[in-house]
């Protein structure tokens, strides 16, 4: 029992609790301090510094869209000849810097002077043959004004010869009055003799004077014929038709007036004047009047002789060799090739002593202004893109210490596979559909070339703010507006006029 009472402090001792080794207890657990405190700690900071740094993008993930699929682009020049020739010097080489009217090639100009010259001689005698042809026109000017003058002298004639006919009819009719005057005379003179009134003498006078007035009556005749003949008329009118009787128009169809009018139309159509023998002399008279509102015959004659057919064409013959002496200079000036554009020289390929032809090409001119970039977007990003947007390009060659800005200004109508050489074929029954890119076009805005200069091929990361508003022309559209560009004064007018 002693044992058993001697052993429950014991028990009790242990069921309470370890024993002790002074202070301490012998079976107490150890805190675990370190490794694990620091894990958390560790943790935590990593998950804030993440927050920290992927909130920035995940916000430009959700209001940019990006694309690593984008390159530099830029207008060329082709650089060719507009004439034939031996190039005489090269002026630059690949990669020199030009600006647009810079001389880079010269051609041999030797048989481009000597064109020039020719043409320059043709001038001189086209000129000198349009004198000559307004000369020979001032001839025929006064030929023409002759024989105007001789159709109207024509036409008055035979007014005259008529109004002659009329007064030796009626000399005519005075003369058979006489006669018939004389004739009663000398008959009364017969009666009156026969009773011894008068004596024969006075017979024989009376008789006389009959004899006379029947001469003069057969020579007035003889007059009246003389003149009918001389306008062309029978001697003896037709039956009951006086001696006088002429037709209405006899002074514009006489032969003679006929003649002077056929050799005026001869010479006036070579004043340029197209007359008809339909017309008559009077007609024609009065038409070439009417070209003289102010009644100035030499107003017509002026005029008539600047538009002379010899005169027309020898005009002509001088404006053509003019345009060909011009021609001859502009070829001559085609021997300068110059730079159209500023630009870097690059692909040269032409030396001294080559032969070239016209159009081929001798070197290429790169633009440094006139640049853009072709940004690849996935069709899925396109909905978010519209022209006008404003976004920012990273450029490999710069990298991190410049980046450039730039806006959407166009959407090329048709992805780069429809326009390939070959596009594909995607009727086929192993199609598998490929996310399709569309080129974007990005001007650059603020781009100094002289500072941070871009080359076409370059890579750029372009990224478009898809939440700012759209500025500028044509903003917010996906198509631009049509190009309304008129016609220089003067074009179109020849294919207007042929239709």
């Amino acid at each position: 029992m002693a044992d058993e009472s001697a052993r429950e402090p014991t028990s009790v001792a242990t069921s309470s609790g370890p024993q002790v080794d002074g202070d301490r207890p012998v079976n107490a657990p150890t805190r675990k301090t370190g490794p694990h405190l620091i894990f958390r700690l560790a943790l935590i900071v990593t998950a804030i510094a993440a927050a920290i740094l992927l909130t920035p993008w995940v916000r430009r993930m959700l209001h940019t869209v990006s694309t690593d699929d984008a390159y530099v682009n830029g207008h060329v020049t082709f650089v060719a000849p507009r004439v034939p020739g031996q190039v005489s010097r090269v002026l630059v080489e690949d990669n020199n810097r030009v600006k647009k009217g810079d001389l880079l090639v010269e051609l041999d100009k030797t048989p481009y002077q000597l064109q020039v010259d020719i043409s320059g001689a043709a001038l001189g005698t086209a000129k000198a043959n349009l004198v000559a042809a307004i000369a020979a026109a001032r001839g025929i000017e006064g030929q023409m004004r002759s024989l105007r003058f001789a159709l109207e002298r024509s036409i008055e004639s035979v007014n005259d010869r008529i109004e002659l006919l009329k007064a030796k009819a009626a000399t005519l009719d005075a003369q058979k009055a006489q006669m018939t005057l004389a004739q009663s005379d000398y008959e009364r003179a017969l009666k009156t003799g026969d009773s011894g009134g008068l004596s024969q003498e006075e017979i024989d006078h009376r008789k006389q004077a009959v004899q006379v007035a029947q001469a003069k009556v057969a020579e007035a005749l003889q007059n009246v014929h003389e003149i009918r003949a001389s306008l062309g008329l029978s001697v003896q009118p037709e039956q009951g038709r006086p001696l006088t009787d002429v037709p209405a128009n006899l002074d514009q169809t006489f032969s003679a007036v006929r003649e002077a009018q056929a050799q005026l139309i001869q010479v006036a159509a070579q004043m340029g004047i197209v007359s008809s023998f339909e017309h008559s002399p009077r007609e024609m008279l009065a038409d070439f009047k009417k070209r003289a509102p102010d009644g100035n015959i030499d107003t017509i004659y002026n005029e008539l002789l600047m538009q002379a057919p010899s005169v027309k064409q020898a005009e002509a013959r001088v404006l053509e060799a003019q345009r060909q002496l011009e021609q001859a200079k502009l070829n001559l000036s085609y021997c300068d090739v110059i730079a159209e554009i500023d630009g870097v020289v690059t692909r040269r390929n032409v030396n001294p002593g080559n032969n070239v032809v016209v159009g081929q090409s001798l070197m290429a001119v790169r633009s440094l202004t006139e640049i853009w970039v072709d940004a690849n977007f996935k069709e899925t990003q396109l909905s978010y893109l519209r022209i006008g947007q404003t976004a920012t390009l990273d450029v490999d060659m710069y990298g991190d210490t410049h980046r450039f800005k730039g806006r959407i200004t166009g959407f090329t109508m048709g992805t780069g596979s429809t326009l390939a050489l070959l596009p594909a074929e995607n009727a086929t029954g192993n199609f598998v559909k490929v996310v399709q890119r569309l080129p974007v076009r990005i001007e650059l805005i603020d781009y100094d070339p002289e500072e941070f200069p871009l080359f076409v091929g370059l890579s750029v990361t372009p990224t478009v703010f898809i939440d700012q508003p759209a500025t500028g022309p044509d903003a917010g559209r996906v198509l631009q507006p049509s190009i309304q560009t008129p016609l220089p004064e003067g074009r179109g007018a020849g294919v207007e006029s042929a239709k």
